[in-house]
C-alpha cells in the first residue's frame, strides 16, 4: 500500500510557495477585473449587508427576545 501511495503523490504536481512566487514576479502583471473593481465589489457588498439587516432589525417588527418580567402574572390556584 504505501509504494501506491508513494507513487500517487509523486504524480502530482505539487509547486512550492517559493516556486509560484518566483513564478508569479517573472510575469507582466497586467490588471485584471479584481485589481480594478475587487475593493469595489467588498464594499458594495458590505453596504448591502449591512443596509439589509438594519432594516431587517428596525423595521419589519420582530421581538429579539422580550423579557416577561413585569408581564406574566401568576394565576391564583386552583385547589380541587
Amino acid at each position: 500500500m504505501f509504494p501506491l501511495a508513494r507513487r500517487a503523490l509523486s504524480s502530482l504536481k505539487i509547486r512550492t510557495i517559493q516556486q509560484s512566487m518566483a513564478r508569479q514576479s517573472h510575469g507582466k502583471h497586467s490588471p485584471d477585473f479584481h485589481d480594478k473593481y475587487g475593493n469595489t465589489v467588498l464594499a458594495s457588498g458590505t453596504t448591502f449587508c449591512v443596509v439589509a439587516w438594519v432594516f431587517t432589525v428596525t423595521q419589519i417588527g420582530i421581538e429579539w427576545n422580550p423579557s416577561p418580567v413585569g408581564r406574566v402574572i401568576p394565576q391564583e390556584w386552583k385547589d380541587e
